[in-house]
């Protein structure tokens, strides 16, 4: 009786198939700690963030002399201000502030005395041609980093940068997800270790190398055992010790159909055969099967099959594992240079170089013999044929995946707008349903969004602009600014906005009325910010002077940083949103809820990124994560409130 396949699945269908059986039975990522300096490429298994404050104490910027800022007011080219030794410190970069001072002016604007000179300074008095602001060449806690703050959603890998800043930031060890271990079981009677002198008839192990360095540079750790003879029940005594080892097994060889190839009987005396017969070529013979949540795919003998089902088959696998996605070649349009037929049975992995001519790119195929490992060598891409496709003619134009880097892409949702940690945790949520997906956001308020949206420099800004006319958020502004239309706004949340103060409360502060007293400190956001737009209406609405508000021009540009300075002392008040003061456990002022939307430029509206976006808004997590945080309200996120067409 002729052989025959169990299966002659095609190949996406068999891959979904296998996945989700595979989560049917457990088959997920595992977590584990290491310290920091371990943690070089691991992918974070959680969201990470900062122990602490970056700077954690006020920090000297330059060389010179560290002053009351007040003490320099006045000071010109033409009305220097003379500062006697009691009332300035020497200091060094990198110092701590002292306690009495809140400047520091460098050491080339301070002018002696006649008859002194730099080796009296600390005991004379000095001249200053020039006043400094509050605050000024001063490296505040939480200028870098403030704690609480996100450093990285889950799911990323880390790189160095990453390590310096978590050190910075107070974090020691890092939730990492474990490697997968994928274990790879050779067999053949024929088959011996390689050798400089190999025997007529010897064919040398060389795919475990192969395979390992393939599931390495994804992210997973390689286990080669023994060569097993074409025995089944040594193949099989060895697959159940891998199996009790492994995430991943690969049986290599004995998947087709010859007189020695017993991995399908053994992988079902182990476990159970899901697929034995994919619609590819190379690769046909391929076996996905399981035994408990591990996984075992018998992969044929042949190094370029091999090389192909890794790749198909595998490489899926390690990423579930690894809850991300593992660096992938770039695909490109290119135009063949010959004709390149196939059979109507399979989807076809031809492997092709590829070259720029003039202004386009060609591809032509190499050998396509599965015994051929050097075409893997030579090829630059791999070009698929569809099953059910009898090939293509020269000239045709034909999709092909990079096996050499020919561009970056980068598919990240650019955020400019206003700052709110809800950006942070939208990024998380993102990254985990979508793991090719990442955000970037910069935060220069919600005037600086709208303006990078005018210039098609983002996706989407957070925008949160009071209009004084009418008493309405944000649409009198689209009104002005996008009289042509091409934007929509976007509903996100209602958040609490107040003064963030000490816990407790202990200087009373109630309004920002209070904040004129002498000897009270504001911290305030940047113009153009919504919240900064919002203190400047507060005070012209109650008739407050902003000038005798000290620190009222303090500018920060997060609401966090601004909940640094003031849990740090730095600052008694400063306003910003309810979630930064709860996360640095500060006592809260209520000024207002206000409406907090999101500015999505249609150019942007139908990019995955943006699709992504309004699919996290709309979802249970999302509203979970928001009532977490505290001060949000929600009605109806991701709703269009209006389209400016």
């Amino acid at each position: 009786m002729a052989f025959e396949y169990l299966s002659n699945v095609a190949l996406d269908e068999a891959v979904s198939g296998f996945l989700a059986a595979l989560d049917e039975r457990g088959f997920a990522p595992r977590k584990e700690y290491v310290p920091v300096g371990e943690a070089l490429g691991r992918v974070t298994a959680e969201p990470l963030y900062a122990a602490i404050s970056a700077p954690h104490y006020h920090a000297c910027a330059m060389d010179g002399i560290a002053v009351a800022a007040k003490a320099t007011f006045g000071a010109t080219a033409t009305t220097p201000v003379t500062v006697q030794p009691e009332d300035y410190i020497v200091v060094d970069t990198g110092d701590p502030l002292p306690e009495s001072c809140d400047a520091v002016v460098m050491i080339e604007d301070v002018v002696f005395e006649e008859g002194h000179g730099i080796d009296e300074l600390g005991t004379c008095p000095v001249i200053l041609h020039a006043s400094i602001a509050p605050w000024g060449n001063v490296r505040q806690i939480g200028e870098d980093i403030c704690a609480g703050e996100m450093l990285l959603t889950s799911n990323v890998r880390i790189e160095p940068a990453a390590m310096g800043a978590m050190l910075a930031a107070g974090v020691q060890q890092v939730g990492v997800i474990a490697r997968p271990r994928v274990g790879i079981i050779p067999t053949g009677d024929e088959v011996v270790e390689p050798s400089a002198n190999p025997k007529p008839g010897d064919v040398m192990e060389f795919n475990s190398t192969i395979f390992s360095g393939m599931v390495r540079q994804w992210g997973a750790d390689p286990v080669a055992y023994p060569i097993v003879a074409d025995k089944p029940d040594l193949v099989q005594k060895a697959l159940v010790k891998a199996v009790s080892e492994c995430d991943i097994v690969l049986l290599n060889a004995g998947s087709s159909a010859g007189r020695d190839d017993y991995s399908s009987r053994v992988v079902a005396a182990v476990g159970e055969v899901l697929y034995h017969g994919i619609a590819m070529k190379p690769g046909k013979p391929a076996i996905l099967g399981c035994a408990a949540n591990t996984a075992i795919v018998g992969v044929p003998g042949y190094p370029v099959s091999g090389i192909i089902v890794i790749e198909q088959m595998v490489k899926p696998l390690i990423e579930k594992l690894l809850g991300c996605s593992t660096p992938g070649g770039d695909r490109v349009k290119a135009t063949l240079a010959r004709p390149c037929t196939s059979s109507l049975k399979y989807e076809e992995f031809v492997r092709v170089r590829v070259g720029k001519v003039g202004d386009k790119l060609v591809a032509t195929p190499l050998s396509r013999g599965a015994g051929v490992v050097t075409s893997f060598v030579k090829a630059d891409g791999i070009m698929t044929i569809p099953q059910n496709s009898e090939g293509y003619e020269a000239g045709d134009q034909v999709d092909v995946r990079l096996l050499r880097p020919l561009a970056d892409i980068e598919r990240s949702l650019v955020v400019i707008g206003s700052h709110d940690p809800l950006i942070d945790e939208i990024a998380q949520l993102i990254h985990k349903s979508n793991p090719e997906l990442s955000v970037a956001s910069t935060h220069v308020g919600s005037m600086g969004g709208i303006v990078a949206a005018k210039r098609g420099e983002n996706h989407c800004g957070g925008i949160h602009l009071l209009d004084e006319a009418t008493g309405t958020y944000n649409e009198p502004y689209l009104e002005k600014h996008f009289p042509k239309g091409g934007v929509r706004q976007v509903e996100c949340v209602y958040r609490q906005q107040g003064l963030m103060v000490a816990p407790g409360n202990p200087l009373g502060i109630q309004s920002l009325a209070d904040l004129t007293r002498e000897g009270r400190r504001f911290v305030n956001r940047q113009k153009g910010s919504g919240t900064r737009i919002l203190s400047d209406f507060v005070c012209k609405r109650d008739g407050i002077d902003t000038g005798a508000i000290y620190g009222y021009d303090h500018e920060e540009f997060t609401h966090t940083a601004v909940a640094a300075l003031v849990e740090a002392g730095s600052a008694d008040a400063g306003m910003g949103i309810y979630s930064a003061a709860k996360m640095y456990g500060l006592g809260f002022v209520p000024v207002c809820e206000e409406q907090y939307d999101l500015l999505i430029p249609d150019y942007a509206w139908d990019t995955p990124m943006v699709q992504a976006l309004l699919e996290v808004l709309a979802s249970d997590a999302f509203r979970a994560r928001m009532e977490e945080l505290g001060g949000y309200r929600l009605d109806h996120p991701g709703r269009v409130r209006r389209h400016f067409e």
